[in-house]
């Protein structure tokens, strides 16, 4: 059982590393990526903005030139008002803009009052120029345009726009790769740092897993060494109080105290061995184990259990289902069955009722324990099987017990390869459900 439960401590452990390396790794990711995008848009912003304002020195030329051919074919203009112009002058080639690549860049012209005056390249129709950045055709082309201005002494006069454009295929085909880059290089990153922490989760438990084998060992040890002065005790407190008359009166409280205590130790002992012999059992040896006719089991447990109901005015039901085998050791599975069904009758008072109830599902069947006690707040209901646990409200209604019960009931459980879960409300009462294989 403690392979299983430090089994699963690993696995929590490894699961809280791995939700804090992909926790980082995303961020990470996330953050290189959008480094990346900004920088590349910004240089083709900035390859924008250089474009515009080399195509301004150009735009009093194509003004004039614009001019001539409204006055020598204004039909002409009418009918295509957007010139196309490609300006290939003499003695102007180191002009950047003459020198763009089409088609994935475009420049265009405009007067002081948005009229198109020519352009090269990527053209947009129809489209008013606004100063300023802008993405169009849902983020596939980045353009800008800029005002241009003439100087008159002091005087500053709107001389028309241009605006640059140029596709994002480039960049987007790149941030692609990024994100292919980036994908693959997590799952690789996330598959080793799986691994490490695999090795780093056994290695940092090996400590703790030796610790609590040598308090295993320990407490079975002195479970074990305890019995026999235990048993000494109780042979002579057995033998006093068979004879009566050697006693004193006033002793006779003291030693009824001695008794109790000691027997209370003594079962103690027995549950604290009891559980030290089930953890050093890994895995149960079922070809030692027999058909056991459950039904019949719980009658017998039921039986035991009515004056102990009857005394405490405890309505005890039974709903069970006939001919239902499972395989399994008899004597540890009658003391499961008695955990739960005597922690029911503990923790329900006076008029209330304790039910114990089969219920067949496929290949397993369902035994439920449920009564009308005290109840489990919500936040406890995880420690209930712990050793030694009792919430408060249950130390003062039982006395005399240590807590074990239902820790030996899990044990048990767990031998056999069966799953108990509980369910509980203050106020209203417990189920304890055990699922059994059925045989």
């Amino acid at each position: 059982m403690n392979n299983i439960q430090f089994k699963a401590l690993r696995s929590r452990l490894l699961l809280s590393y791995l939700t804090v390396m992909l926790a980082i790794l995303g961020t990470s990711t996330v953050t290189v990526y959008e480094f990346f995008s900004r920088i590349l848009y910004q240089q083709l912003d900035e390859r924008l903005e250089t474009l515009a304002q080399a195509a301004a020195h150009s735009l009093t030329q194509i003004k004039h030139e614009y001019r001539q051919q409204k006055q020598s074919n204004p039909a002409n203009l009418t009918s295509h008002p957007q010139v196309f112009r490609r300006l290939d002058g003499d003695g102007d080639l180191d002009i950047p803009w003459q020198n763009m690549r089409e088609p994935d860049q475009g420049v265009e012209w405009f007067d002081e009052n948005g009229q198109l005056l020519g352009n090269a390249g990527k053209t947009f129709d129809n489209l008013s120029p606004r100063a300023g950045f802008e993405t169009l055709q849902q983020g596939k082309i980045r353009t800008i345009t800029i005002g241009a201005f003439s100087y008159h002494q002091i005087e500053k006069k709107l001389e028309g726009y241009i605006r640059t454009s140029e596709s994002t295929e480039e960049v987007e085909t790149v941030l692609i790769r990024l994100r292919w880059g980036l994908g693959l290089g997590s799952v690789v990153a996330l598959s080793v740092t799986g691994i490490g922490g695999l090795w780093l989760t056994k290695q940092a438990l090996k400590p703790i897993e030796a610790s609590f084998q040598q308090l295993k060992q320990f407490t079975a040890d002195a479970s074990h060494e305890l019995r026999s002065p235990l048993t000494a005790i109780k042979t002579s407190v057995d033998v006093m109080q068979n004879h009566p008359e050697r006693i004193h009166p006033a002793d006779v409280k003291k030693l009824s105290a001695i008794a109790s205590a000691t027997q209370q130790m003594s079962r103690l002992v027995e549950d604290l061995l009891l559980l030290a012999r089930m953890d050093a059992v890994a895995v149960a040896v079922q070809h030692e184990w027999i058909a056991i006719p459950l039904d019949e089991m719980l009658e017998d447990l039921l039986e035991m259990l009515e004056l102990q109901a009857e005394e405490k005015e405890i309505y005890l039901k039974s709903n069970l289902l006939v001919g239902i085998f499972v395989k399994g050791d008899a004597v540890k599975l009658m003391r499961l069955f008695a955990n739960l069904l005597e922690n029911a009758l503990q923790y329900t008072p006076a008029g209330g009722t304790v039910t114990l109830t089969m219920k067949n599902v496929d290949k397993y069947v369902f035994v439920s324990v449920e009564d009308t006690g005290i109840g489990i707040a919500p936040e406890h209901l995880k420690s209930v099987f712990d050793r030694f646990w009792r919430a408060d409200k249950a130390r003062s209604r039982r006395q005399g017990g240590q807590g074990m019960g239902l820790a030996i009931a899990q044990a048990i459980a767990q031998f056999h390869g069966c799953e108990i879960t509980v369910s509980s409300e203050v106020g209203v009462g417990s189920c304890f459900r055990v699922r059994l294989p059925l045989a």
